[in-house]
């Protein structure tokens, strides 16, 4: 993340962020405003702690409703520099959208809360979810080892396949590094220079682990890696037969009625109605990457969805339409993610408890050209989820700030 004029969130999301594992650019206010020295590759989901506990609760929201906390945040994030922002409150079946700016520069259409947008590392929840799944089927157990359904595919550098789990792989605990730090897939992805290029799975395991040697034992600490989700899209496929597109379109998508929803494999281009996205780097050229590389993240971060689809899996997630009990005990057992006890980190979800003292399950989603957030309460009651149309792969902006900041104050007063 980078600096922020609001001192005070960006000295706690700092403190916060500064355990988050191997995860690098990941505190607001902990690295100097952004040029061509600082630039850092984005996780794409390690920044939901500094993002949402920069909030500072309901004291703010004295006389305004969610919806208009939400749209407040909206509207300054467009001043900040957005193309567009979308949003949406729900509370039990009332569902309020907002929305400020464009979703296409070129044509000046507003945003439309109901478009599409890459959902990025909010795709970690559906595979999460899946294999879940098949463990509640028993045809696998989260203590199995990765080279018991994918042998020496971590085998190199001090990593061993035998000595890390499934579970470790979903908890990010793995100790595994980051495959997309790496100059081979940063550059051409930020550049989005061949969208339609290809990576094998195997291949994007093979650049993490040349990254360095481990850092920290297996199960010994959170650290957030995309590497984790893209083996774990491998042992689906080991497991059925099938990739993990195929497996969360058939076991999530299609009973859920999530009818603008998809996992594009090799296709980087959005169909339908759907925010164009951009990006607006140190350079200050504004440019579109709407069709951008899909196999970059897989797994880990390649799914489409809208609000309106991702609120309804989140709920469907949290109140056990999708897992068994057991599985939902396993979905919900978290390990730190912060020396303060305010994060957590599930089965492809987080447990943070926002400045207000309520606690929410959500996640977020940074891909290039987009980022989103989302909070569910326990009871999957309450929720809310905003999307912007622009990200450079670089966290802490203003915008990010206040986008998130709003999304707190708007769930503080539900």
């Amino acid at each position: 993340m980078e600096n922020t004029e609001m001192s005070m969130l960006a000295t706690l999301a700092a403190r916060t962020s500064s355990d988050t594992g191997n995860a690098p650019a990941d505190g607001a206010g902990r690295r100097p405003a952004p040029g061509p020295k600082h630039r850092r590759w984005l996780l794409p989901a390690a920044v939901m702690t500094c993002l949402l506990l920069s909030g500072v609760g309901p004291a703010n929201a004295a006389d305004r409703t969610p919806a208009d906390l939400l749209r407040a945040g909206a509207e300054l994030g467009v001043a900040d520099g957005y193309p567009g922002v979308i949003g949406m409150v729900r509370q039990g079946d009332t569902t309020e959208y907002v929305r400020a700016g464009v979703g296409d520069l070129s044509t000046k259409v507003p945003a439309d809360p109901k478009a599409k947008f890459r959902i990025g590392s909010n795709t970690k929840a559906f595979t999460a979810a899946v294999l879940l799944q098949l463990e509640g089927e028993q045809r696998l157990s989260l203590d199995d080892t990765v080279a018991r359904w994918l042998p020496g595919a971590v085998d190199a550098n001090g990593y061993d396949g035998t000595k890390i789990t499934v579970r470790q792989l979903l908890n990010h605990t793995s100790g595994l590094p980051e495959y997309s730090s790496s100059p081979q897939i940063a550059g051409p992805y930020l550049l989005n220079s061949n969208p339609r290029q290809t990576w094998a799975p195997q291949t994007l395991v093979d650049i993490a682990l040349s990254q360095h040697a481990p850092n920290s034992a297996p199960g010994q600490k959170f650290g957030y890696a995309n590497t984790n989700y893209v083996l774990a899209g491998m042992i689906i496929k080991a497991v059925t037969g099938a990739d993990a597109a195929k497996e969360i379109t058939r076991r999530i998508i299609e009973p859920l009625g999530l009818t603008d929803t998809g996992f594009p494999t090799t296709d980087p281009v959005i169909y339908g109605n759907h925010l164009r996205g951009y990006v607006h780097p140190v350079t200050f050229i504004t440019y579109d990457v709407t069709v951008s590389d899909v196999q970059i993240f897989g797994p880990a971060g390649a799914m489409v969805s809208t609000l309106d689809d991702l609120a309804a899996f989140g709920r469907a997630l949290l109140t056990g339409k999708l897992l068994a009990p057991a599985q939902m005990t396993e979905l919900k057992t978290t390990v730190p993610a912060n020396s303060s006890g305010t994060s957590a980190y599930g089965l492809g979800i987080q447990h943070l408890q926002l400045p207000c003292g309520k606690w929410g399950w959500g996640h977020n989603g940074a891909v290039l050209g987009y980022f989103s957030q989302w909070l569910t309460s326990e009871d999957g009651d309450k929720q809310v989820l905003h999307a912007n149309n622009e990200f450079h792969m670089m966290g802490g902006t203003k915008g990010q700030l206040d986008t998130g900041k709003a999304a707190v104050d708007a769930f503080c007063a539900l």
